[in-house]
């Protein structure tokens, strides 16, 4: 007789006001990588928050729970979101979207987040770019959104142009539609920083 297949059940997810939130000492990232906390804090403030944090209830010394959630993973969201209240910019009781998770260990959640993500493909970042700038964003407003130089960008489309090509040969993509260069249609990027970079 065939097993009956075992259902998961996924953690909850709630809105929780960020003066009930409070950073975990489970959280295995100790080492500043990445996007600034001040960067991050203005991505928040441009596009909202992206990604819940994952909260688990905290508890006194006799194991009740004190109302307060603690966040093993999503430090560096929560500090960006800490910047935002001190400056003002966000209500100290602002609903923060958070996956409260009760079960397992709370390092584990740790470094499932930190180590299952995948980074973009360097190919995929320079077809998002495409894609931004063939939606009306300047070189200098995709550069500012992402923090980066405007010169990096540009090193980015040329650096992956090549490969792309290679990459998509006999695929639907094509260089003239992937590269935006049609007779009808703009570089993506100017000339003098496609040159330059």
């Amino acid at each position: 007789m065939a097993q009956a297949i075992q259902r998961i059940t996924l953690s909850a997810s709630r809105d929780i006001p960020f003066n009930k939130l409070m950073l975990s000492q489970s959280n295995v990232r100790r080492i500043k990588a990445g996007v600034s906390i001040e960067e991050l804090g203005e991505d928040i403030a441009r596009r909202t928050l992206l990604q819940s944090l994952t909260v688990r209830p905290a508890h006194d010394a006799d194991g009740n729970e004190t109302g307060m959630f603690e966040i093993p993973a999503g430090g560096r969201r929560y500090r960006a979101l800490e910047l935002l209240v001190k400056q003002k910019r966000l209500a100290k009781t602002a609903p923060i979207p958070c996956v409260v998770r009760e079960g397992g260990i709370a390092e584990e959640d740790s470094l499932a987040e930190n180590v299952q993500r995948a980074p973009l493909h360097p190919l995929d970042r320079f077809r998002a770019f495409l894609s931004l700038r063939e939606k009306g964003q300047s070189e200098e407003e995709i550069a500012a959104a992402f923090f980066v130089a405007v010169s990096v960008a540009s090193k980015a489309l040329v650096r992956n142009v090549a490969a792309d090509f290679g990459h998509n040969r006999g695929s639907e993509f094509t260089a003239t539609r992937d590269y935006g260069f049609a007779r009808d249609r703009k570089p993506p990027f100017s000339s003098a920083l496609l040159l330059s970079a």
